[in-house]
């Protein structure tokens, strides 16, 4: 074997037997990532109520794992069963760089989710304000102008390297760049996250605290107004995935408590066309608003959890083996589980919104039924 061979070989007799693993799991990511993926982009063209500017996130999202499973992956399944990269110097950079652009994009469309879903129960002007169709579009076409500059300056730098039997960064030659890269993303990029589904829970929180005081102070005024506060201020974390682009302001439940005890003679005088609006209001929205936004965020929040975990293992192992002395076997086993990332949200999608579910049973069959009349 001549130097050039050497440097796209990642055999190693402790992972002969393993690498059949590898490549039947590989296989499974790329099939059920394609298929769940593409499902999710056609579920959003064909189903009105998933046009949402949020989920155009999810879409997004749904986009750079395509890139990877359907595109990247099935290289990587190759690789793995002949334990040598067999698409040559050119290809191994391009691929390095897509797989990290897929997953800064994937990385970037969280923070978005978890900032977007944060603003629009703190502050709903700026949330149109800021995720209006256009601002949207722009931003999401940032992600890709983002995820493409950071990597585009390592491209002579992208090696095959052996100890996962894929393409990716050299870990000396790209320094310190790559290091700030990682850093930046996965511990700034991913942080912010868990700040703000933090935030999140302590503002639903909160204002479920506040819903059970005004409950207690008009309880004794007149019932229907409790009622109709209800459906109504937690109808203010009213989700995207109801079909409606837009959601109360985060100000409705202060806009209806009396600001104190003396007011309290006139807040009954107006309760009456209180209710009538509140009424209104309630009609043009789902009963289950306030459930409904909870279950979407919960459904974002175990798609990152999943992200954290499927990279915990590899991150952990890349930084305190440093001098590369953990078996190789270790190494692909770490990075192995990193392709989970890419195919279970579509399924977590199914499994937690109904919307999502129901989408994919009407994509699933119109394909069925054109299939018979073909």
């Amino acid at each position: 074997m001549n130097e050039t061979d050497s440097n796209f070989s990642c055999y190693d007799p402790s992972i002969v037997e393993h690498r059949y693993f590898g490549v039947t799991w590989g296989i499974v990511v790329s099939l059920v990532g394609t298929i769940g993926n593409v499902l999710t982009v056609l579920a959003y063209a064909l189903d009105k109520k998933l046009q949402t500017r949020f989920n155009l996130l999810i879409v997004n999202l749904s986009l750079a794992d395509i890139l990877y499973c359907t595109f990247l992956q099935p290289f990587s399944v190759d690789s793995y069963l002949h334990l040598y990269w067999r698409s040559g110097t050119t290809f191994c950079r391009v691929f390095g760089m897509l797989l990290f652009v897929s997953n800064s994009v994937s990385i970037l469309n969280l923070c978005l989710i978890a900032v977007s879903r944060y603003i629009l129960i703190a502050n709903n002007k700026l949330f149109d304000k800021i995720f209006c169709r256009l601002g949207v579009s722009l931003i999401l076409l940032g992600t890709w102008v983002i995820g493409f500059a950071s990597f585009a300056p390592l491209w002579y730098v992208f090696v095959l390297v052996p100890k996962v039997c894929t393409c990716s960064f050299h870990r000396i030659k790209g320094r310190p760049y790559t290091t700030i890269l990682m850093a930046f993303y996965f511990v700034i990029g991913l942080s912010c996250v868990g700040v703000f589904y933090f935030l999140i829970h302590r503002k639903v929180k909160s204002a479920a605290q506040a819903l059970d005081q005004y409950k207690l102070k008009t309880k004794n005024t007149t019932k229907e107004n409790v009622s109709g506060i209800n459906s109504t201020d937690v109808g203010k974390y009213q989700d995207m995935d109801s079909g409606v682009d837009t959601a109360v302001s985060s100000e409705v439940i202060s806009e209806h408590l009396p600001s104190n005890k003396s007011t309290s003679q006139s807040a009954v005088t107006s309760h009456a066309n209180d209710n009538e609006k509140l009424e209104r209001r309630t009609l043009s929205q789902p009963k289950d608003s306030g459930s409904d936004f909870k279950k979407v965020t919960r459904m974002c929040f175990v798609v990152f959890i999943f992200f954290v975990v499927s990279y915990i293992p590899f991150l952990l192992l890349n930084i305190f083996d440093a001098k590369n002395s953990a078996p190789q076997m270790l190494h692909m086993i770490a990075a192995n589980l990193t392709w989970l990332n890419s195919c279970i949200n579509p399924i977590l999608y199914a499994a937690m919104n109904r919307q999502f579910r129901d989408a994919y049973k009407r994509v699933i069959s119109l394909a069925l039924g054109k299939i018979r009349r073909d």
